[in-house]
């Protein structure tokens, strides 16, 4: 095939995609030698902001430590869910919702930050995580953008993330749909598009941390034991809505049963024994570990494990990726189950999606 600017544009986009948002664990380990470490990667510079001296805990919650089982409880787990195995995390704070768009705009009022969508795409830093002899896109795609979910009007092949994914200049965590759109109205929903990197940012001046993996699973169960939900075992489209979700078929049809086709606000559904809420649906939540499938096989009976030393995907083995929980408003059965306590997906640390967002602990 001759490669044209258009070809090129929808070959990086499909990149982009891929890179940042892969769904399954499926594939090879062959490409161990293309592994990035940890310790060679270069995130984004925060060296300029400071903490911003509030050390309250309000809009906290006090977790208790202990031991519990970390992993796969049904047949939905996928192979990176296993082996279960036992863990215990020391107690902590975590946020009892999602950062909003209000605790952001505060964040970034007071700091002046940049986030990684508003910036231009560094192709030096991009190349480094596809594979070798990828062409440059044009310079109407390196541009300050981000990815869009775009429903679709007709069954699709849930294998292709780039039928319901698009590339959009100008989207950010104030524009969230691109040029045009705005957050007004919305200061109580979560804020998306946001990357790790801005993750990271946000916790440096609120004096707190991304949570590891182990806590965030130990706090979405709620103190239930080997339950699949937040909430339980009760399926998610059974009885009243415990999340929002993707009712109906996926990414096509949203029968609106949780009451949102898109993102609802924070504390819209009831909390989780811990009085956590939105620990299941509405947006994915950053957490601080590096993503390897094989990070449980060696975890049983550790004490706050901080996830493995490098990052590794064998479906993109060149994009270091970060770990993200809870699923969001896009997840069905269909497709990914990720509002289940155990589900795991990964992201490039530099990407940022309009389905993801995080909260902090202390």
């Amino acid at each position: 095939m001759k490669l044209n600017s258009s070809n090129i544009q929808h070959l990086f986009i499909a990149a982009v995609v891929l890179l940042c948002f892969s769904c399954t664990g499926s594939g090879k380990e062959s490409d161990k030698s293309s592994i990035l470490e940890s310790n060679n990667i270069k995130v984004s510079a925060n060296d300029d902001i400071k903490f911003s001296g509030d050390t309250s805990t309000k809009g906290m919650v006090f977790i208790d430590g202990g031991t519990f089982m970390m992993g796969g409880d049904n047949d939905q787990a996928a192979p990176d869910e296993f082996p279960k195995h036992s863990v215990t995390v020391s107690s902590f704070y975590m946020d009892t919702h999602e950062v909003t768009n209000k605790q952001f705009k505060k964040f970034v009022e007071a700091t002046g930050y940049i986030t990684t969508a508003e910036r231009k795409p560094d192709w030096e830093q991009l190349k480094a995580a596809v594979p070798p002899g990828t062409p440059r896109p044009p310079d109407s795609v390196m541009v300050p953008s981000s990815l869009v979910f775009m429903p679709t009007d007709h069954p699709v092949n849930l294998n292709d993330y780039g039928q319901w994914w698009a590339w959009v200049p100008g989207a950010n965590w104030k524009n969230p749909e691109g040029e045009g759109s705005n957050i007004n109205g919305k200061d109580d929903f979560p804020v998306i598009h946001v990357s790790w990197d801005d993750a990271f940012a946000y916790c440096k001046w609120a004096g707190k941390r991304l949570p590891t993996e182990a806590e965030w699973e130990y706090a979405a169960r709620g103190g239930l034991k080997d339950n699949i939900y937040p909430w339980g075992n009760e399926l998610i489209n059974v009885g009243k809505p415990k999340a929002n979700s993707w009712e109906g078929n996926f990414p096509y049809k949203n029968t609106q049963r949780d009451g949102y086709i898109g993102l609802s606000p924070v504390k819209s559904f009831p909390a989780n024994g811990y009085q956590l809420y939105d620990m299941a649906g509405n947006v994915w939540e950053w957490c601080a570990d590096w993503y390897h499938p094989d990070a449980y096989k060696n975890g049983n009976g550790k004490k706050d494990p901080k996830g493995p030393a490098s990052s590794y995907d064998p479906e993109e083995p060149y994009a270091p990726k970060k770990v993200t929980r809870g699923g969001s408003f896009m997840c069905n059965d269909s497709y990914c189950s990720g509002y289940r306590s155990s589900r795991r997906m990964k992201s490039t640390y530099d990407s940022s999606l309009s389905n993801v967002g995080f909260r902090c602990v202390r």
